[in-house]
């Protein structure tokens, strides 16, 4: 069975431009949260998330690629090109026919959506731009980054909601290990920080309009944020052979589903992806050092999650160390798996362990070791990321370091 290892990262979200300033970011536990800022978000009851401050697209794209790219295109093209120059990849012959995308996305073109239905509905206007429907189709920033890149092999986009980016990054690696791909860019994108996006999440309920705080017991909701990650996902002998740093080596995925609920969390799904990746990964539960949890922040998730955890582990539960690094960037949705990838990669080569920031009060429910509010330098082997979302849908991705 072919090995996959990642020899190319980077990002944009609230954090950092870039996968540097990401994890420094991480290391100093610093918040990405702060008020939002754009058109009628003096209409909404929820105000804060973690945005992409003074981004300005015209710094880095013209202005025909800007009627064309919605910003969670943007975002992935930015993110992309950080991690495909990192890898020292070019996509020529053999190698662009076996090299591909799968991308995680969620709201996708939400933004374009959200100011045409303005334009119509609001301003009275009877026609819109003739590239609305390439703007704002999920599956546009993977066309993008094909074409960009020259990818021409397997390119699609996953769309299950906070899984997506964890669900896409699995299917990437198991296209590399079954051989019909070397080489897959892969990770997610979401930029949904615009009157519509947050006005439809208001009505869940299930947002904090002060601040996220995943596992603390005065925890009041998610705090949603925007950004992209994407990853060089390659077989293993084909990095070698050219010389490539190898930044971790993605050994195990598992995705299961609930089949209980639309929106409430199940611990045997989670936990039944958690022991899955590891099954699949080959290690033993006290291989395990570190989890990047979901950590929503919400009542409900973060108390399942816990349990899922104790469920899968057992006693070593209790010498897990379990982090939300949501708690700094924001929840992503369908991007969010990908920028917590990140912290797990800097887990494994750095030996730092991102914290939970915003932890004010131990709950019994959520008795794990959340490394609260100050990162720790922790030498670790093998890492688990994990994504739980609406309508059931779970993916757990395992790493090591290489």
């Amino acid at each position: 069975m072919k090995r996959i290892v990642i020899t190319g990262q980077g990002t944009i979200n609230a954090l950092g431009r870039n996968v540097s300033e990401t994890l420094e970011a991480m290391r100093e536990g610093r918040c990405g949260i702060s008020n939002l800022e754009f058109q009628d978000v003096e209409r909404l009851s929820i105000r804060i998330g973690a945005q992409v401050k003074g981004y300005e697209p015209d710094k880095t794209f013209n202005r025909q690629q800007i009627a064309l790219y919605d910003r969670f295109t943007q975002f992935t093209l930015i993110a992309a090109r950080e991690a495909i120059t990192q890898s020292g990849l070019t996509f020529s012959g053999e190698l662009a026919a076996r090299s591909g995308v799968v991308l995680g996305t969620s709201g996708g073109g939400m933004n374009t959506l959200d100011e045409n239905y303005r334009s119509v509905y609001e301003d009275g206007k009877n026609r819109v731009h003739p590239f609305v429907v390439p703007k704002l189709m999920n599956n546009a920033a993977a066309s993008h980054v094909s074409m960009e890149w020259n990818l021409k092999g397997p390119s699609f986009t996953v769309a299950t909601a906070c899984a997506s980016s964890n669900h896409a990054m699995g299917q990437a690696m198991q296209m590399i290990r079954t051989g019909m791909a070397d080489v897959m860019v892969t990770g997610g994108s979401e930029a949904m920080l615009c009157f519509g996006g947050i006005k439809a999440w208001e009505g869940l309920r299930v947002m904090s309009k002060d601040a996220c705080r995943p596992f603390s017991a005065n925890r009041n909701g998610m705090v949603q944020g925007e950004g992209s990650a994407v990853f060089v996902f390659e077989e293993y002998e084909h990095a070698k052979a050219r010389g490539a740093e190898i930044l971790a080596e993605v050994v195990g995925f598992a995705m299961t589903s609930d089949a209980a609920d639309i929106v409430m969390p199940s611990k045997q799904g989670a936990s039944r992806a958690i022991a899955g990746a590891m099954r699949d990964a080959r290690l033993n539960p006290e291989d395990v050092c570190y989890i990047n949890a979901h950590g929503t922040g919400t009542a409900a998730n973060d108390k399942t999650e816990c349990a899922a955890v104790a469920d899968a582990f057992g006693h070593h539960a209790d010498e897990l160390m379990i982090s939300s690094t949501k708690s700094m960037h924001g929840h992503l949705i369908g991007g969010t798996g990908a920028v917590e990838l990140l912290a797990c990669i800097m887990a494994l080569r750095d030996g730092v362990i991102a914290p939970t920031i915003g932890y004010e009060e131990p709950d019994p429910e959520c008795a794990l070791d959340v490394v609260p509010n100050v990162a720790r330098d922790v030498k670790v082997g093998a890492v688990l990321s994990n994504a739980f979302a609406f309508g059931g849908l779970n993916a757990v991705l395992a790493l090591r370091a290489h």
